[in-house]
């Protein structure tokens, strides 16, 4: 296919980021655009509470599961290939949704969205790693996060427009000409690019992980159903714990592992990694109550709700293109310790609020909450790319957004654990504000551990690029 002379040249670079930032935004919004469509839903559907946490968990937990698959696969056959199949896949998978007429076959399609988005993500950061020098790519890694917080942030206005307006379906059914459009703009802006090394595909790798991954947190939702020490459960999480062992011990001896252990004997890597964990931890179970608190408990409106969280997007768009060039020059671990303390901050005013607030009580808890993130998530995201050669961009920026869809996956199922042990089986709005404001505590404790692991590992701008694995070290 011929390039226009236009997308030629110098200025190439920007529309290959415009282009991977363009099907960033579509994944990205699913993790958050389902929130505020959740009580119709519900209704719609007769779900109950741990099937709306599969909805919102499964497609989050088989886009970390899948994602260093993902990474591994881009660098190998090629990152622009393999990230015009995810969004297919994606596409297809979003009218698979749209068209859902039980709560199983949405979970169903929701798991397959997961998959295409795990084959989408690392292609995107490798592509920009390939794509920019040095000195150049922090400043794109901050757009590229800004797009990433920007469609986790304005994911519930959209869903609350599409569902109020329409209904629920076409928070899906919207995906599909974006998926189009993004198939074309990628052949046209991005150039392909592999891993020439590349041996294999760790198989026993993924299926450790993602078996391990998925008793984690299938035990977590469905225990306050089975309860805590039924056999179930107990088996869960047994067989959870001996599949990650396995992965780990397995990852230690492969030839071509999926993840390079050697990548975390970098401490600004690991610390980047932890922090990514510990913020979706912490965020994207608050995401999902805080949706449900703000409509069942404050009676707002789907489109009241996702306007609500309005100034915490428009703080995120301002914030996190200044936090990437601040970082090319300053380095990363004192905003990321700074944001860190932001958002626990807004975590721990969130738990105070009560069941007759109003938005101007949600309002400053919102404010701190967006600037805290912006400043954590494109600081880590540019510290953890300038620790990782640019040969391992794939898997590396894999490794990187596996951590973050862990930490969502488990922070739904650990806050909904939370809620419903405190909710003792009451269906009153004491119940529920009882296991509100124990989450959020939780929630809050998390983040506060972020800031110290920021503060602690990862190191100052300029012993970052001194304490870089070279590509030969990583498999060892």
């Amino acid at each position: 296919m011929s390039v226009p002379t236009v997308f030629m040249g110098p200025r190439r670079k920007w529309w290959t980021l415009a282009a991977v930032s363009f099907g960033l935004f579509m994944i990205m919004l699913d993790n958050t655009v389902v929130n505020v469509a959740l009580p119709s839903i519900q209704e719609d559907l007769g779900a109950d509470l741990s099937e709306l946490q599969w909805v919102v968990a499964g497609y989050a937990l088989t886009f970390a599961a899948l994602m260093l698959i993902g990474g591994k696969v881009s660098d190998a056959y090629g990152r622009r290939l393999i990230f015009v199949v995810g969004i297919a896949v994606f596409t297809l998978a979003s009218l698979a949704c749209g068209l859902a007429d039980s709560s199983e076959m949405l979970i169903g399609a929701r798991v397959v969205q997961g998959a295409g988005a795990a084959l989408m993500n690392p292609a995107t950061l490798s592509i920009i790693a390939a794509t920019f020098p040095p000195a150049q790519r922090g400043a794109a890694i901050g757009i590229w996060a800004g797009v990433s917080a920007l469609a986790l942030a304005i994911g519930p206005l959209v869903g609350g427009l599409l569902t109020q307006h329409l209904s629920w379906n076409w928070i899906f059914f919207v995906n599909i000409p974006v998926g189009v459009v993004g198939v074309v703009a990628s052949f046209l802006l991005i150039d392909e690019s592999r891993d020439e090394a590349h041996e294999r595909l760790d198989i026993p790798g993924l299926a450790t992980s993602s078996v391990g991954l998925f008793a984690l947190t299938y035990g977590l939702i469905e225990a306050n159903t089975y309860g805590w020490t039924s056999v179930r459960i107990v088996g869960a999480f047994a067989v959870a714990a001996v599949a990650l062992v396995s992965f780990v011990l397995l990852e230690r001896h492969q030839r071509a592992p999926m993840l390079p252990l050697g990548l975390f004997k970098n401490r600004t890597y690991t610390g980047a990694n932890t922090v990514v964990l510990l913020v979706a931890l912490a965020m994207f179970g608050v995401f999902f109550f805080v949706s449900l608190y703000m409509q069942n408990i404050l009676g707002f409106s789907a489109v009241e709700t996702g306007a609500a969280f309005l100034p915490m997007t428009i703080l995120i768009i301002l914030i996190a293109p200044i936090a990437g060039k601040t970082t090319d020059r300053a380095g990363s671990r004192a905003l990321m310790t700074v944001g860190m303390l932001l958002v626990a901050a807004q975590l721990l005013y969130f738990s105070r609020l009560t069941a007759d607030a109003s938005f101007w009580n949600l309002l400053p808890g919102f404010l701190v909450g967006g600037a805290g993130m912006a400043m954590t998530m494109t600081p880590s995201a540019a510290a953890a790319t300038r620790a990782v050669p640019v040969d391992n961009a794939g898997v590396g920026a894999a490794v990187l957004n596996a951590f973050r869809q862990v930490g969502g996956s488990l922070g739904i199922a650990l806050m909904g654990a939370i809620m419903a042990r405190e909710a003792a089986g009451r269906r009153t709005v004491d119940a529920f504000m009882d296991g509100f404001q124990r989450s959020l505590l939780v929630a809050a404790f998390i983040a506060l551990a972020g800031a110290i692991v920021a503060f602690a590992l990862v190191r100052p701008h300029e012993l970052e690029e001194v304490s870089q694995p070279k590509a030969t070290e990583l498999a060892a």
